[in-house]
């Protein structure tokens, strides 16, 4: 049996366990953090801070030379590129220096074996990892159009109320996501459902790389839940179509025949049944050889409907003609290709369990509320991901 302890004894013998377990936990730390001095220096060379370097010199001084004001047009387009440029620079200092603290922290730590210091370095290193993960992303879009706007359009699919309450749902889904990313939103053309949610909507989603985004997000929807319409409380499956394409600013080499055309008017009309204008300014354009619709009601005139639906429509012709191109490419390489469930790039399930999860990339997400309120990120940096080096997130 063995003799008493005296309570001096029993301290230390708690205090040496205490310095062993702050020790074990400092060191996972530098385990966790020691590559990350390598992951910084190639987020740097992915990039190209020296060229951005370059192009702000070049973007200061001709801000400096007369007459350049003059052009608000140029002069803001000219602001907006410099703005982007500088954030490249202020996200990557942002990861040197959270590193450096990081490492302070746990050096402090160490030193004075203060395991009060513990939680706050654990936070410290998710909040790094959320931020590296984030600038990471944005060296991957390098598409020609991915720093353009997004033109987003849901359409509601076959099952009535129960697809066009799922539309509004992923209406709501990405005006969250534009929110909390600071983008602008507005609403170009707006359908009501017959009895609740939405038919179709269109809503441009403004703001530094938008496009390049939402690109992830081009397919079919669907929804799996115990349905709120049916009496009987059976498991409904609804699906909704979500077509994103930029917004391109600049002229496209894009010919047109009038002839192609059909353009029908329509009165506007928003959410709640609300007339926004009770003349027939609203403008659907049909480009008849290939079926695609386009329409625009959120301009205050029939003319200026019109220009922003053909904006619309050659930018759509644009996007397909180089998706053909790509397409006949991937022919000619005999490129692998997955068989698809149907055309439906995500499921949402949320009975009898909860699962957020991408066909694509294989990624998935338990909390399916957090999803549905604009917590898609991790849908889309999988999906970058995936594009740039094939690897799909259960394979990384």
């Amino acid at each position: 049996m063995p003799w008493p302890r005296s309570d001096a004894e029993i301290r230390f013998r708690n205090i040496i366990m205490k310095e062993g377990d702050t020790m074990v936990e400092l060191d996972q730390f530098k385990y966790r953090i020691s590559g990350y001095d390598a992951q910084i220096e190639n987020i740097k060379q992915s990039l190209d801070l020296d060229s951005k370097k370059k192009r702000i010199e070049e973007l200061e001084a001709d801000m400096e030379a007369p007459g350049f004001w003059d052009d608000p047009d140029k002069s803001n387009k000219a602001m907006k590129e410099l703005k982007t440029l500088k954030d490249s620079f202020e996200g990557y200092n942002s990861l040197k220096s959270g590193l450096e603290d990081i490492n302070t922290l746990i050096e402090m730590a160490d030193e004075m074996q203060d395991d009060s210091l513990i939680s706050e370095i654990e936070d410290e290193i998710t909040v790094f990892e959320e931020k590296m993960d984030s600038i990471r992303t944005e060296t991957l879009l390098s598409g020609e159009y991915d720093k353009c706007n997004a033109i987003l359009t849901l359409h509601a699919g076959a099952g009535g109320t129960e697809s066009c309450d799922w539309c509004q749902m992923l209406f709501r889904m990405y005006t969250r996501w534009a929110e909390k990313h600071g983008y602008s939103t507005q609403t170009i053309d707006y359908l009501e459902g017959d009895e609740a949610g939405i038919k179709s909507v269109t809503i441009e989603i403004s703001g530094d790389n938008a496009y390049g985004h939402l690109k992830s997000e081009h397919g079919v929807h669907r929804l799996v839940r115990i349905s709120p319409f049916n009496a009987a409380g059976k498991r409904q499956t609804s699906f909704v179509s979500c077509d994103v394409m930029p917004d391109i600013d600049e002229d496209i080499d894009i010919q047109i025949n009038d002839d192609d055309l059909r353009i029908d008017t329509y009165r506007s009309s928003g959410a709640g049944g609300q007339h926004i204008n009770k003349t027939s300014s609203a403008i659907r354009i049909t480009h008849l050889p290939t079926g695609i619709v386009v329409q625009c009601q959120n301009e205050r005139s029939q003319h200026q409907n019109k220009d922003k639906a053909m904006q619309m429509l050659k930018a759509k012709l644009y996007m397909m003609k180089q998706e053909e191109n790509a397409q006949k490419s991937s022919d000619i390489r005999g490129d692998v290709k997955d068989i698809n469930f149907g055309n439906q790039i995500r499921s949402y399930v949320l009975q009898p369990y909860t699962m957020v999860k991408d066909h694509r990339t294989n990624k998935d997400v338990g909390n399916a509320a957090s999803v549905l309120d604009g917590n898609i990120d991790p849908f889309i940096n999988a999906y970058l991901n995936w594009i740039s080096t094939g690897k799909k997130a259960d394979e990384e």
